[in-house]
């Protein structure tokens, strides 16, 4: 059960990851323009980047843990 656990985590951790990374690098993106009212050069965009793959990882791994968890009753 545990190694179903763990792969399940994996595929649905994979499978996240461009879509919310993707939608959080835009979002950040776009607040930050709103913010500072002019476009983001492209330094400022990789730095966006690079913040919105480390949010993307952390958020989508604790989804994918609860989730499974959830689903497979493991308590």
């Amino acid at each position: 059960m545990l190694n179903y656990y763990l792969l399940s985590v994996i595929i649905l951790t994979l499978l996240l990851y461009y879509p919310v990374n993707k939608l959080i690098f835009v979002l950040s993106v776009r607040r930050l323009e709103k913010k500072t009212g002019k476009n983001l050069s492209n330094m400022e965009k990789s730095d966006q980047l690079k913040r919105s793959r480390f949010i993307s990882i952390i958020l989508i791994l604790l989804f994918s843990c609860l989730f499974n968890i959830n689903i497979l009753d493991m308590k």
